[in-house]
């Protein structure tokens, strides 16, 4: 992982088009989420070939730039040399019947995973 930072951010935004392509970032534990005017101007080849950068994924509207544990470290430094407007929810395009119904039944079965493992180790005895 790439120690310095300001360096890394810079590259990441000059990769996804520049502050100029960026209508909105956020990030969640472990990667950047980029809302991009134009996807066409991010170069997602040279992004997944930049040091620091784990891999880039488009889902759900979303320009994601996986991090890792740093991504804190990353958005703080985006966020000060550029002028990005930090996004919310209401940013993001809507999501599909389809992506909405799956998003619920993993939402509703995720808490029972733990209870699931749980009942298997036990019934394995």
């Amino acid at each position: 992982m790439a120690k310095d930072f300001g360096k890394l951010a810079q590259d990441i935004l000059r990769l996804v088009g520049g502050e100029q392509n960026v209508h909105s970032l956020v990030h969640c534990a472990t990667r950047l989420r980029f809302v991009l005017k134009d996807r066409t101007k991010a170069d997602k080849e040279a992004l997944n070939q930049t040091a620091g950068v784990i891999s880039v994924v488009e889902s759900g509207g979303q320009f994601q730039v996986v991090i890792g544990n740093n991504v804190p470290k990353v958005y703080a430094e985006i966020m000060n040399i550029a002028n990005i407007e930090a996004g919310n929810a209401k940013d993001l395009p809507k999501a599909s019947v389809i992506n909405r119904a799956i998003d619920f039944l993993a939402g509703s079965f995720t808490p029972m995973i733990g209870v699931m493992a749980g009942s298997g180790i036990l019934k394995g005895y």
